[in-house]
Parts: structure tokens; sequence; C-alpha cells
């Protein structure tokens, strides 16, 4: 959520990044409301302190015009209610007006309409060229015996998937790699809840405007995340940190379910877009500095690319551009990883930073060393999912005999396997 006060004064500013986001606000909707609140605090404040000032002087005035003093206070009292249930009555419009905002999105985004104007960075790795006919996932998984996508949809409907054997020994040891290899870069894991409150998925801005997306436990009023980033970013919600504690940095592997409302007949192959996956996310929580906030990007995006070095992966990096930019994200590189059997680069990494966006609306401040409390800034990064990882991982590495050689690395998680093999 966008600081009021900023956007009083930098109103341009904000309907410019609405345009460039392609989102369609009313900024001028949200200062008129603004308008009319401090209007009437300027009223209230004015009415409290002649309430105080006659309340003080009944007792100094005489006999005679202690009654009349007396019953303008009475007045003054009654007055005081109607304009307090007007700034009740004006508070919920004003910040839900103010939660429709967009982020201010940084100067080095790109413009754009969708994910096909992204810009790219950088390349790495070579994409393999191959002497046979390749397969993609979902041929190499069945014909190993892993994966099984008809009797998952049999049991919970489209979009869904099943591993066997290998297949979830290889997912877990992912997953698990992963962990290790955040643990190692100085990130505290943490096992965070999969149903959380509304007030968490509006804190980090998945609410309102994303409840198609999310599953709703209606008898309970929960809902189950889409990503470990909203329970992990809303560990200290509401609290006052100490600059000495920070930064915190926090890894977190979980499931995810989402609808994928609107997705319909995009993506219906395979293991690219499903309801439900498994996802190891990184989160970190500093001080209120854009040049902090910079360098924290980068590093995240780096601990997802060394990830994918060590899966012996090739991949690239894209700057988001502005019309497939979220409202929160000032900025967002995305990793896409090489899938073989759509001959294109598949997007498996999204690095976010939101500068105190999120936290204006989790309450998450921090005492700096000045003694002033401030609002935190808050940065995410897929660490990696399955099984959408397993996609370039079973497609790179397929051989022409229908085995899957593993990366060196990855083998130690795999109790030792070399190759993925068909079993019976």
């Amino acid at each position: 959520m966008l600081d009021i006060k900023f956007v009083r004064e930098n109103k341009e500013a904000v309907k410019a990044a609405a345009a460039k986001k392609r989102m369609t606000v009313d900024v001028d909707r949200v200062l008129a409301l603004d308008q009319q609140r401090r209007e009437l605090m300027v009223r209230l404040d004015n009415d409290r302190a002649e309430q105080n000032r006659l309340s003080k002087s009944i007792g100094a005035l005489p006999a005679d015009q202690r009654a009349k003093a007396a019953e303008d206070v009475r007045d003054l009292k009654a007055r005081l209610k109607v304009m307090e249930e007007e700034e009740r009555a004006l508070d919920g419009p004003l910040r839900a007006a103010l939660l429709t905002l967009p982020n201010v999105p940084s100067p080095e985004v790109p413009d754009g309409l969708s994910d096909a104007d992204n810009v790219e960075i950088k390349r790495v790795g070579t994409p393999r060229k191959f002497d046979f006919p390749i397969l993609d996932h979902g041929e190499i998984g069945t014909r190993l015996g892993i994966l099984d996508q008809e009797r998952a949809a049999r049991i919970s409907g489209a979009r869904q998937y099943m591993l066997f054997g290998d297949g979830c020994l290889l997912e877990h040891g992912i997953l698990r790699m992963a962990i290790d290899h955040m643990i190692e870069a100085g990130f505290t894991p943490v096992q965070p809840p999969l149903m959380v409150r509304y007030e968490p998925m509006e804190g980090t801005a998945y609410f309102p405007g994303g409840e198609d997306q999310a599953y709703k436990m209606a008898k309970d009023d929960l809902y189950l995340i889409g990503t470990a980033e909203v329970p992990v970013t809303s560990i200290h919600a509401g609290e006052i940190l100490d600059e000495a504690e920070l930064p915190k940095r926090y890894v977190a592997m979980s499931p995810c379910f989402r609808r994928e409302a609107g997705a319909y007949g995009k993506d219906t192959k395979g293991l690219y877009r499903i309801h439900q996956f498994w996802k190891v996310e990184q989160v970190v929580v500093d001080r209120n500095d854009e040049e902090l906030s910079k360098q924290h990007h980068q590093t995240i995006l780096g601990n997802a690319e060394r990830l994918l070095q060590k899966l012996e992966l090739p991949y690239r990096v894209v700057n988001v551009c502005g019309g497939d930019l979220g409202q929160p994200q000032v900025q967002k590189f995305d990793i896409e990883t090489w899938m073989p059997s759509r001959g294109n680069y598949g997007e498996t990494h999204s690095a976010s930073r939101f500068h105190d966006f999120q936290a204006r609306r989790l309450e998450l401040r921090y005492r700096g060393k000045d003694g002033k409390v401030r609002y935190c800034h808050t940065l995410n990064n897929t660490v990696v999912a399955s099984p959408r990882i397993l996609i370039p991982l079973l497609e790179n590495h397929q051989q022409a005999d229908g085995t899957v050689i593993l990366p060196e690395a990855l083998r130690p998680y795999v109790a030792g396997r070399e190759r993925l093999v068909a079993r019976r």
C-alpha cells in the first residue's frame, strides 16, 4: 500500500505507474476521499479543543453561566460523536481505495504489454543439441513409470499429478537440495502454516483482486496459500523490530495451491500449470533503504541461479515489463529455464522487490538507531518449484535409451542414483 502522503505529493507518478502496469485505478477518488477526511479531522480537532477549553473553564465561571457552558459542552460532545462516526465511515472506503493503487515501478522496468515484451538480461548455459528424437517430460515420466497424470485426474480432476518411486525421490531430493543450498547462504528455515486468514493475503497484496485464484475454506474463513511468501512475509506483521535484528532472511518449503482461474485451455498438457505443487521460497525483510533492497534483489536472484547451475540447466534472466508486473512490485526478474519440448525458455522463478508496499499493509516496522520507527522493505524469490522444475530436468538430461542422467550435485539427495531408469 502506498503512503497517502506520497499519493498526495506524487499524483501523476501514481497515475503513470498504473498506466505502465496496465491497471485501471481512480487516483482522483482516493485523493477526494483523503481530502474529505482531512477536512473532517480539522473540524474534529477544533471541536475537541473547544470542548476541553469549555470543560476546564466551567468551574471558574459565575454560577449563572455554568448551566449554559455545560449545555455547550453537551452539544459539542453530540457533534463530535456524529463526526467521529463520519470519520469511521470514511476510513473504510479510503483504505479500500488505497489498496487498489499500484506500487510505482523502478525506472529500470521496461515498457510492454505482456511477458512477450520482457527484456532479456543474460543467458547462462547453451541448450543441448540432441542427435535423437526427443520426448517431452510427460512421455519421459510415463515411460519411466514415475509420473501419472491420468490417474491423478480421476482422483482430483484436471491439472493434477502423481509421482511414483524415483519420481518421488527426485522431487523430494530437489526440494531438500534447495533448502540446504539456502541454509548455506545464511537463510533461516521456516515451516509455515498452509492456511491463513484474509489479513496475510491482503498484507502481501494478493487480496483484494486475487480472490479467484485462491482456494477458500468458507466454514473456517481461511485460505490455502498459493506461496509460502504469504505466511513468511507476515511472520513479523504488527511488530516493531530493532534495526540490529535486520535483515531477516527466511527460507520455507511448502505445498502451494492455486485455482489457475482464467488459465483454462492454457498449458493444459504436462506439469507446467497445475493446481497443487511444492515450492521453496526465500524472503528477505530489511531496512527501508533502496540501494540495500537492490543489493538484496541481486542476491536472491543469484541464489536461484546457482541452484540451476548445480542442476546443469541452461536458463536466461529477464527484466519483467510494466504490463507483466504485478500491483505490488517495484521490479521483478524472472528466470526462464530451457525446455526442449517447447523449443523455448519457460518461467521457473520470479524475484521481486516491493520496498515498503507490503510492510505498510502488514504494519511491519523497525526502530532505527536514531530512534525513529520506519516501515521495512521486503523481497522474495523462488528457490525452486516442483514439479515445474522437472520439465527442464527430465527433458534436458534425457538419453537416447530413455533413461535420464541426474546432475552430480543432485545425486546425494536421491539415494546416490546416477540416472533414472524404468523400474518394475
